[in-house]
Formats: C-alpha cells, sequence, structure tokens
C-alpha cells in the first residue's frame, strides 16, 4: 500500500510552501523504513564486517551479508553475482577497468546509443584512449526510441565485443526495448551491459529474463542512501576478470611477491565497504517488496497518462521523447524562458526540479538543444502536484511574455 506518511521530507516547507518534489529521476526520497535501518546500524552495532570474531561485527556482516541475499533474489541473480558498488557509475568503471581492460583490442568495436548517461560513455572514452578500439552510436529517433533497425546493423558488424546500453533514458523516460538486442547480441557472441539505474526505480529488474552478462543500478533512485548502489555480473565473467582496487577483504592471502584474490563477490569489493549503505538498499528493496511492484507500476501509470493530458494543454511547453512505453520522467521546453530560470523560479514555489542537460549531453546535442527542464515523478507524488505544477507553469509563461 502507497503512503506519502512514509517518506517524512514530503511534509517539509520551502519558503511556507509545500515541497513538491519533481526531481526523483535525479534522486528518490527516503521511506522511514531505510532511515530507520541506516541509523539502526550507526546507533546499535556499528562495526567492520567480515573482520572481526565480536558481538558487533557478527551482527553487522550477518545483515549486510542479509541485504545481499534480498537484493540477490530481488533481481533473480545469485548472490555471489551481487557486488556492492558506490553506484551505477562505478560499476559501469568496474567492468571497464576489468573486463574491457583484459578483452578489448584495437580495431575492436563498442556499441552504445546517443541516449546513454555521461557514465555510460566517459569510462568507455577512457578507455579507448588506451586501447584504440571504435565507439558506434545507436541512432535514437525524434519520438525517442532507438532506431532499431540501425542497432542491428551495428551489432552485425565485425568485431563487435560489447553493446552497452540504457534500459531508460533519464532525460526522456522512454524504455527501450532490450529483449531483441540482447538476443542478437547473444548470437553473436557479444557481451551485454545494461544500465538500469533509471528503470530499476520503475519497474522490477530480472536479469535471468533480460539474459545481460552485467547490470549496473544506484541505490538513491530506488529510495536507498546515496554512494551504494550494485553491479551484477554472470559468475562465469566475474571469476575471470581482473580484482578492481587493490586492499583488505578481496584477497584471500598476501605474500611478498605475489597475492591471492578472495572468492565472489568479496574479490571486488576491496577496502571497507559503505555498510550502513548496503543495509540501507536492502530495506529499500523489503520497502518495495511491502507496497508492491503491481501498486507502484499502477500508480506510475496514471501519473504518467495525467501529466501527459495536463502539459499538452500548454502549447507554450514541448516534450521532449514521446515514444512509449515512457516512465513518469518528462524533459520540457518552454517557449521563451531558459529551463535554469525556470527551475530556479519554480523553486521558489517550492517545486524541485532539474534543469540542464541531465548528464546526456549527446542526446540534448541530437534534438538541437543545450539544456531542459526536467520534471520526474515517483509512486508518492500526485495529481494535486501536477496541477500546482501546470498552474506555476503558466503564470511563469505569462510574466515572461
Amino acid at each position: 500500500m502507497i503512503k506519502r506518511t512514509d517518506f517524512p521530507i514530503l511534509t517539509r516547507k520551502i519558503k511556507g510552501r509545500t515541497l513538491v518534489y519533481f526531481d526523483n529521476a535525479a534522486t528518490a526520497q527516503k521511506p522511514r523504513a531505510v532511515i530507520a535501518a541506516t541509523v539502526a546500524y550507526y546507533k546499535k552495532y556499528n562495526a567492520n564486517v567480515h573482520r572481526s570474531l565480536n558481538p558487533l561485527a557478527d551482527e553487522a556482516t550477518k545483515r549486510y551479508e542479509a541485504a545481499r541475499d534480498t537484493i540477490a533474489a530481488a533481481i533473480l541473480a545469485r548472490r555471489e553475482e551481487v557486488i556492492f558498488t558506490r553506484g551505477a557509475t562505478e560499476g559501469i568503471n568496474l567492468v571497464a577497468r576489468t573486463w574491457g581492460a583484459e578483452n578489448l583490442k584495437p580495431n575492436d568495436r563498442i556499441v552504445l546509443s546517443l541516449a546513454e548517461h555521461h557514465a555510460n560513455i566517459v569510462p568507455w572514452l577512457q578507455l579507448q584512449a588506451k586501447i584504440g578500439f571504435k565507439l558506434d552510436y545507436i541512432p535514437v529517433k525524434d519520438s525517442g526510441a532507438l532506431d532499431i533497425q540501425a542497432a542491428r546493423r551495428l551489432l552485425s558488424r565485425p568485431r563487435v565485443r560489447l553493446l552497452a546500453l540504457t534500459q531508460a533514458s533519464n532525460v526522456l523516460g522512454v524504455v527501450n526495448p532490450l529483449g531483441g538486442l540482447i538476443r542478437l547480441a547473444k548470437s553473436k557472441k557479444i557481451i551485454t551491459l545494461i544500465d538500469a539505474a533509471q528503470s530499476a526505480a520503475h519497474r522490477p529488474i530480472n536479469v535471468r529474463s533480460l539474459g545481460c552478462d552485467f547490470l549496473v543500478l544506484s541505490g538513491h533512485k530506488i529510495w536507498g542512501p546515496t554512494g551504494i548502489g550494485i553491479l551484477y555480473g554472470r559468475r562465469e565473467l566475474l571469476e575471470a576478470m581482473p580484482p578492481f582496487l587493490g586492499g583488505g577483504d578481496m584477497i584471500s592471502a598476501v605474500y611478498p611477491d605475489h597475492f591471492l584474490t578472495n572468492s565472489l563477490p568479496y574479490k571486488f569489493e576491496a577496502g571497507t565497504p559503505n555498510i550502513a549503505g548496503a543495509i540501507g538498499l536492502g530495506a529499500a528493496v523489503a520497502y518495495i517488496n511491502q507496497v508492491s511492484w503491481p501498486e507502484i507500476k499502477r500508480r506510475e501509470r496514471a501519473l504518467t497518462a495525467y501529466f501527459l493530458k495536463k502539459i499538452k494543454t500548454l502549447k507554450f511547453v514541448q516534450i521532449l521523447g514521446t515514444a512509449q512505453p515512457k516512465l513518469p520522467v518528462f524533459s520540457l521546453l518552454i517557449k521563451g524562458i531558459h529551463p535554469h530560470d525556470a527551475a530556479d523560479l519554480l523553486g521558489e514555489e517550492g517545486i524541485i526540479l532539474r534543469a540542464g542537460h541531465h548528464c546526456a549531453q549527446p542526446l540534448h546535442e541530437r534534438y538541437g538543444v543545450a539544456a531542459s527542464l526536467r520534471a520526474s515523478l515517483s509512486f508518492y507524488n500526485t495529481e494535486a502536484e501536477i496541477d500546482f505544477f501546470v498552474k506555476k507553469l503558466q503564470e511563469l509563461y505569462q510574466a515572461f511574455q
């Protein structure tokens, strides 16, 4: 059952105005269950994991590993295939610096799309500078949909080694049809990496049915703490990859002239991890299960339809990306008003939005704009908030005339 009262920040006032939080694509708000789980770690059993034989360390380790089990069960992965990271960005960098550095050669190819977040472009550009492979980008249609025919052509070129795609655009909210592309990649022995940072907040993730080799997500976008996320990797691939970082917990033994790596998943979790974050992420996944995905999806479908209906009445507003299916993520262009000005002035009314290129500059360039105003909703938002936003947009536009 959805309850706004589970999210204490939603009662906050901004300059006397009730908070309208429409920046969920950047980071989602935290339910009481997540806040309580994180605070409980620091108040009751703050200790390092996997290292000490004492009651506090034992409890911390059990709860840390229980969080991994909860997350693995939620995405249909084996527990040893779930690596705790700082977020989706670190997960992609981990794959690039380990699998990529070991397996990519000059004249190989990687296929991305123009809809990618910078986190799924920059690590490959950095590695390209060292190795010299080619980067190909799947075009995006005016509707925001990927050009699937072009994608199939790119995947059929020789020496393609990796397909790395977002499951849903953080700018357009358009959900990409990954199943067919993953199957095609698999038939050609192309490794696949899916960026689920945006989609994981709006639909359940099943790595088995997706059939991907790697998948990353960020905890703070699915109502968990910041600075925590996961990398899912197929066990056979993770076993063959070298460690990402060196230090404590990723080793089984160290000698003056060599070391032996620990078993999965600890091989990729060097140093003291974000224990509170992992426990909080486990609590977030448990909270999602309690609310239930069918209820979340039903609510978000209603919000998406209502938002689109109301915005279409505003002739001075253009929505980037109209393809379906679509998440409740909307990037807007307002005639005669810069997105930064709009975000600043609407913020004075308590409406929290995001303005800029949203870490997707190539996609904005494809549409011929430098920035957009993004309103991104979650299941705890309301039709009344949308009405208030539309009213304030009208007032803002009139003020600029």
